[in-house]
């Protein structure tokens, strides 16, 4: 084996492409059992982005089930959700599915061409649907009606779709169940038929600020009857529902009464228990209609997802213990089960998100989905870390050192670092295989992925920490974990960037204004720059009264929407920086990129914008990625080796 070459950090060669990058990591989400096999969705960047329903045979090949015309995803509350559902015990008794492209649903059996069975789109508005549960002779769903121009000009309600097609050809053939919140997940039908069950909320909230878990009876006509709240309310943030198999008057329910997402059994009498009561959460911030994260197992065990920061599988057992059989995997979502056996999406530090089969009586984990790892050899060996603020308050991340097998630093050289800083403000990122990050690791430039105050998986006062405090909390912890890695000789103080896309570009953007000394070079993706056009007018329905609890209720709140904008704050910038942004984005708009160019025109800040027709809100297209990629890399490289030099 050759001898690893000396070459500076941030300019080692590395077999790691942009491309690589754009084609290694497909998103995996909604899995099902349809008898006894696993489906699910994935979004191929290669085709555009394209939602395919993939289906994993018994006898272990794989197949699209649809052909190339048909992408399998939803535009509810723009971020998505559960976009199929299969009907019966096989793929024989057909599916339920909602089209991209004209968002109806449509009907699929084998060997037959999809037909629809919700209404014709009423064009420029028209309907989503997500969420589904078969009833009979027919699906219920949420439905989200766009009923005019402005954001807000949403209506969701529970509607039943007639399997026959009927409300493909006459509107007057959809159903209303039921509308009890301007947001809704779609319904949890109880055992035996007789009760659903459903999440909902209102603005201003957010669902992990505040929701209502909702049940009503099913009368003997079909409709509903008077719904009542079962659980939840300011400050108690119900983000699943799920009925006990064998019970009908029984609820599992995610939620956080006690400041951590954990799973309690509620009954219709009014009892109830928390069956494992830990700080750690069994759940996340529900971005995606019917997300899921826990399911009954029978004999009343629960399959669940569970940790603080990483997450494991296990089973809940009755008794409230539980055990872990998820190795060597640290990350799990999208759980489905048979009764007997949890299939689920699957990633780890050395292994690429896959879907895999899981048996919690005999051992070991069948992988459904392959998923090769390329360029193992330069992964990083990174793992969480947390540092001390100015106010003694701890802030979590993952550090990336830089890692190649091929290269080592000159003596006594310390790496350039990368302030990674994620979206939502409400998430988090996850330790698992990544070529984005091993993309820069692998050149000699360190990551620093920063779980900043606001994120998820530490529970309601982590989360917390952010209210009234975006623009402050979030810039503070990036300043903190970067010149704690400085302190400790870990990074090179000279040579520190910062990137971050959507609520991340806004983090990042502030922070070149907030300590114009601290960063170098920026990359700031599809972001939020000025915070009153954004609530105004500026973004989707479900987000539009978001910054109520990130910055202040409006228009109390005005002065600090002001003084919190990065944009309030552009005469500081003097960071180069490439902005990257989709021209279709409907949650973070090109008008906000826009509005930074415009503050720094007759400034000398040297930047780069680039923006690409066709992308929307996180970018799917690999020629999107690539080029993206590169034009960070070059950024890094020109500053770094410049700032070097000096």
């Amino acid at each position: 084996m050759d001898r690893p070459r000396s070459a500076p950090y941030g300019r080692w060669a590395s077999p790691i492409t942009a491309a690589d990058v754009a084609a290694g990591e497909a998103l995996i989400e909604y899995v099902g059992f349809v008898g006894d096999e696993v489906w699910w969705v994935e979004s191929r960047p290669a085709q555009g982005g394209r939602g395919a329903l993939v289906r994993r045979r018994t006898d272990g090949t794989l197949a699209d089930v649809l052909g190339p015309e048909w992408n399998v995803r939803t535009r509810v509350i723009e971020y998505g959700g559960r976009p199929w559902l299969a009907l019966g015990s096989g793929p024989a008794d057909g599916f339920v599915f909602t089209n991209w492209d004209d968002q109806r649903v449509y009907l699929a059996r084998p060997d037959q061409a999809p037909t629809p069975i919700s209404p014709r789109p009423e064009l420029p508005a028209g309907a989503r649907y997500a969420d589904f549960t078969v009833v009979g002779a027919e699906v219920w769903c949420l439905r989200e009606s766009i009923t005019g121009p402005d954001p807000d000009d949403v209506h969701r309600d529970l509607v039943a779709l007639p399997l026959d097609g009927r409300a493909a050809r006459a509107t007057g053939a959809v159903r209303v169940l039921a509308h009890s919140h301007h947001f809704m997940t779609g319904p949890r039908l109880a055992p035996d038929g007789g009760r659903v069950a459903w999440i909902g909320w209102d603005h201003p909230g957010m669902p992990w600020d505040g929701t209502e878990l909702m049940c009503a009876p099913v009368l003997a006509d079909g409709t509903l009857g008077s719904a009542r709240r079962v659980t939840g309310g300011p400050g108690l943030a119900v983000g699943q529902v799920e009925w006990a198999p064998d019970r009908a008057d029984t609820l599992y329910v995610l939620s956080d009464p006690d400041g951590w997402w954990n799973i309690h059994e509620i009954g219709l009498n009014g009892r109830e228990r928390n069956l494992c009561p830990r700080a750690e959460e069994f759940g996340e911030a529900l971005w995606r209609i019917g997300a899921r994260w826990f399911l009954p197992a029978g004999d009343g065990r629960l399959f669940v997802v569970h940790g603080t920061g990483a997450r494991r599988l296990a089973v809940l057992e009755k008794d409230g213990s539980l055990r872990d059989i998820g190795d060597p995997y640290t990350e799990w979502a999208a759980l489905a089960t048979d009764g007997r056996r949890v299939a689920a999406t699957a990633a780890g530090p050395r292994h690429r998100r896959t879907v895999v089969l899981a048996d919690p009586d005999h051992s070991g984990i069948e992988v459904l989905r392959p998923a090769e790892l390329a360029h193992a050899a330069y992964l990083p060996s990174g793992g969480p870390a947390s540092f001390t603020g100015p106010a003694g308050e701890t802030v979590h991340a993952f550090v990336y050192p830089p890692h190649n097998p091929d290269f080592t630093a000159p003596p006594g050289e310390l790496p350039p670092f990368l302030v990674h800083v994620h979206g939502g403000p409400t998430s988090r990122s996850q330790q698992v295989a990544n070529l984005e990050i091993a993309f820069f690791t692998s050149r000699g430039i360190g990551v620093v992925d920063v779980q900043y105050g606001g994120s998820t998986g530490y529970g309601r006062d982590y989360r917390d920490r952010l209210r009234g405090n975006w623009g402050v909390v979030d810039v503070r912890d990036c300043a903190t974990a970067a010149r704690a890695l400085a302190a400790r000789g870990v990074a090179d103080p000279d040579r520190i960037g910062i990137r971050g896309g959507s609520a991340g570009g806004w983090t990042s953007a502030a922070s070149l204004a907030a300590h114009p000394e601290l960063y170098r070079a920026a990359a700031i993706y599809y972001p939020v720059l000025d915070p009153v056009r954004w609530r105004i007018r500026g973004t989707h329905d479900f987000e539009s009264r978001y910054l109520d609890s990130l910055i202040g209720p409006w228009p109390a709140a005005r002065a600090r929407y002001q003084h919190v904008s990065p944009l309030a704050h552009a005469h500081r910038i003097r960071t180069p920086f490439v902005l990257l942004q989709g021209l279709e984005d409907e949650i973070c708009p090109p008008a906000q990129a826009q509005l930074l160019l415009s503050a720094l025109r007759d400034r000398d800040v040297p930047h780069t914008y680039l923006a690409f027709a066709g992308e929307q809100h996180g970018f799917r297209k690999a020629e999107t990625i690539i080029e993206c990629l590169r034009a960070e890399l070059a950024l890094y490289t020109s500053v770094f080796t410049r700032q070097q030099a000096a």
